[in-house]
C-alpha cells in the first residue's frame, strides 16, 4: 500500500512536532476525538495525542494513503485504532452502565426525584406558614385515607380541639377552616409517600436491568433510607408542638431544634440527589484545555468556603423559621431602634441563646446572609479576570445574581411581617442558592487523569 520510506518519514515528522511542542508547552488546535471509542468511559474522556501532533498525524498519514482524486471511508478504520489505543489509558468511573441512553434514563429519573423534595420543602414552608401542621394530632408510617364523610370529618376535628393549639390559638375555629389547614398537612405527608413511590419503582427497575453500579447504588440507596426516616423526623417534630407549653403565656409550637432537623435533612436529601444526578449526566467537568482546568482549580479553592457558608446561613434560617423569629423586629437594616438589641445573651447556659433566643437567633440570620452576600461577591470579581470555561463563569453569576435576589426576598419578607407568598419564596431562594452552589462545585471539580494527559495547554481561538 506504501512504503516504509512513508512510514519512516511520518514517525520521523510526528517525533519532531512532539519535540517542538514540549519545548515551546504550546498548542494552537483542539485535541482530535474518536468517532468510535471502544467504551463509554473514552467516549466522555478520550482525545488522541496531542493536538499539533494527532493533526499533523492524520493529514500526513492520509495523504499518503489515499491517492488524489480518490475517496476512501478511512475515518472510521483510523477511528478503530484510535480506539484501541485508547484502551490503554486509564478509563473514566461511570456511575452507569447499559450506554447513553440508561444514562440519559437515570440521569432524568434523579434530577426528577430533586425537584420532588424541591417541592416538598416548598409544600412545608406553606404548610408551617398557614400553621397547618399541627392539625392532625396523630400519625401512621403507611399512610391513611382522609375524612370522606361529616361524620369522619367531626371526629378529627374532636381530637384536634383537644390540642394546645386549638385551646390557646384557634379557639371558635369553624371546621371549614379546620378542613383547609387539614388538607395541607396531608397533602404534605402524602406528597412525600409519593415521592418514596416515584424512588423506589424506577430504581428497583435501573438494578434489575443491571445499570446501576455498585458505588451508585450505595449512594442511593443512603439517600432512600434518609428519605424513610424524614416521615419519621417529621412525626418526631409535629409531636413537639402538641404537647403543652412550659407556661400559659406561651403559644404551642414545634421545638425548633426538631424543625431545624427536618428541614435540613430535606435539604441534604435534595443535594445528595442533586449532586447524583450531575455526576451521571455530568461523569467529566467542562475542560477543553488546561489552561480552564487551573482556572477552574482556582475557583473550586473560593467556592467551596462560599458554599459552607451558604448551606450555615440557610441551617439558621431554620432556627428562624422554628422561633417565629421573623415576627419580631421587622425593620431594616437595624433591629426596631438598635444595632443589636440588649437581651441577646439573657439566656442561660449562654449557647442557648443562639438556638432560642428570638433577638440573637434572628441577629445571628443576618450577619451570616450579609456574610453570604459578600462572600459571593468577592467570588465574582476574583474571578472575573480567570481564564475560565463559558460554562463556569455563568454559573458564577447565576450564583451572584441568586444571592443578590435571596438577600432582597429576606428583607422583603422581615419587613412585610412575613406573609405567606413572600415567606414561602425566601425559603424556596434558599434552596435554589444552594443548587446554584452546588453546580458550581461540580464544575469545577477535577478532570480525570485520562482527560488531563489529553488536554491541550489553551484552546484554539475561533
Amino acid at each position: 500500500m506504501f512504503g516504509r520510506g512513508a512510514i519512516g518519514s511520518i514517525l520521523k515528522r510526528s517525533k519532531e512536532a512532539c519535540l517542538i511542542q514540549k519545548l515551546t508547552g504550546r498548542s494552537k488546535t483542539t485535541a482530535f476525538r474518536s468517532s468510535h471509542p471502544s467504551s463509554i468511559a473514552e467516549q466522555q474522556s478520550f482525545k488522541f495525542c496531542n493536538p499539533p501532533v494527532s493533526a499533523h498525524f492524520f493529514r500526513t498519514f492520509r495523504s499518503h494513503l489515499v491517492p488524489k482524486g480518490h475517496h476512501v471511508p478511512f475515518t472510521r478504520n483510523f477511528s478503530k485504532t484510535v480506539s484501541a489505543a485508547a484502551g490503554h489509558k486509564e478509563g473514566l468511573k461511570l456511575l452507569v452502565t447499559g450506554g447513553p441512553r440508561a444514562q440519559k434514563a437515570i440521569g432524568i429519573w434523579l434530577f426528577g426525584s430533586a425537584a420532588w423534595v424541591f417541592s416538598m420543602v416548598i409544600l412545608g414552608g406553606l404548610t408551617r406558614l398557614t400553621r397547618s401542621g399541627l392539625s392532625m394530632t396523630d400519625w401512621k408510617f403507611a399512610g391513611e385515607f382522609p375524612p370522606l364523610t361529616d361524620e369522619a370529618w367531626l371526629q378529627e376535628f374532636e381530637k384536634y380541639q383537644q390540642s394546645p393549639e386549638y385551646k390557646r390559638v384557634n379557639r371558635g375555629m369553624k371546621i371549614e377552616e379546620f378542613k383547609f389547614i387539614y388538607w395541607m398537612e396531608y397533602g404534605h405527608r402524602m406528597w412525600g409517600r409519593a415521592l418514596g413511590l416515584m424512588f423506589a419503582l424506577p430504581y428497583s427497575y435501573f438494578l434489575h436491568k443491571g445499570y446501576i453500579t455498585v458505588r451508585l447504588g450505595l449512594r442511593l440507596s443512603v439517600l432512600f433510607g434518609l428519605g424513610a426516616g424524614q416521615g419519621l423526623i417529621g412525626w418526631w417534630m409535629v409531636k413537639s408542638g402538641l404537647e403543652e407549653p412550659a407556661t400559659e403565656y406561651s403559644q404551642p409550637r414545634v421545638s425548633p431544634y426538631r424543625l431545624a432537623a427536618h428541614l435540613t435533612s430535606a435539604f441534604a436529601i435534595y443535594c445528595g440527589l442533586f449532586w447524583t444526578a450531575l455526576s451521571v449526566v455530568m461523569p467529566e467537568p467542562p475542560a477543553e484545555s488546561l489552561a480552564w482546568v487551573r482556572g477552574a482549580a482556582k475557583v473550586k479553592r473560593l467556592a467551596l468556603p462560599v458554599s459552607l457558608l451558604v448551606g450555615l446561613t440557610a441551617v439558621s434560617g431554620a432556627f428562624v423559621a422554628g422561633n417565629d423569629a421573623g415576627h419580631a423586629f421587622n425593620t431594616f437594616p437595624k433591629m426596631g431602634d438598635t444595632w443589636i438589641p440588649e437581651d441577646i445573651l439573657e439566656m442561660k447556659p449562654l449557647i442557648r441563646n443562639f438556638f432560642e433566643n428570638t433577638s440573637t437567633v434572628q441577629l445571628n440570620h443576618r450577619i451570616l446572609a450579609t456574610a453570604t452576600l459578600i462572600s459571593v461577591s468577592a467570588l465574582w470579581l476574583l474571578t472575573r479576570k480567570l481564564d475560565l470555561h463559558p460554562a463556569v463563569r455563568s454559573v458564577i453569576g447565576g450564583v451572584f445574581g441568586m444571592a443578590s435576589l435571596q438577600v432582597t426576598l429576606g428583607i422583603s419578607t422581615l419587613l412585610s411581617y412575613v406573609p405567606v407568598s413572600l415567606g414561602t419564596a425566601h425559603q424556596a431562594g434558599a434552596l435554589t442558592l444552594l443548587t446554584f452552589m452546588l453546580l458550581l462545585n461540580h464544575t469545577v471539580r477535577k478532570p480525570s487523569l485520562a482527560l488531563l494527559k489529553s488536554l491541550p495547554q489553551v484552546v484554539k481561538a475561533h
